[in-house]
């Protein structure tokens, strides 16, 4: 098992794990949105954003991590934001969550980050022992958030 960088060949790969993570949070991007965004991770310089792939024992492509950046006036300096995490069901329970967080948080720490943030469901209770197994402790924040794409004035 491996995690690394992803690149242009891995995208036709990971969409599936990319509809997968959607279909779980009962969302319905676009397949060309997806693929989009995952190009876009792929060529982005660390700075903008972080695309990693994790490889199971056969090489196959079993998870990914879509990382991001904020600017937290709480730490004054930009952090790092874990936006999406995805296992596929057949390889949880083998350690690749904690290893892209890993990934993740080693990259995000070369990059001067001193913080590495994710939210997930207050009920997805599975991810949340995944988080808590790779060092994470929940924060006192409720996160909201404002439709901006259907949102009428």
């Amino acid at each position: 098992m491996q995690v690394r960088p992803a690149t242009a060949d891995d995208v036709a790969k990971l969409l599936p794990l990319m509809r997968g993570y959607c279909d779980f949070y009962e969302a319905d991007p676009p397949d060309s949105d997806l693929e989009a965004m995952a190009r876009a991770l792929v060529v982005a310089r660390d700075a903008e954003g972080m695309l990693f792939v994790a490889e199971d024992d056969a090489g196959e492509i079993a998870g990914f991590a879509a990382l991001g950046w904020k600017w937290s006036s709480l730490r004054g300096a930009r952090i790092a934001i874990l936006e999406d995490l995805f296992v596929a069901p057949e390889s949880r329970g083998a350690g690749l969550a904690t290893m892209l967080i890993s990934a993740s948080a080693d990259r995000a720490r070369e990059l001067g980050a001193p913080a590495l943030e994710w939210v997930t469901a207050t009920d997805n209770e599975r991810a949340q022992r995944a988080y808590a197994r790779a060092g994470g402790e929940g924060a006192k924040w409720l996160v909201y958030e404002l439709d901006l794409e259907h949102r009428s004035e």
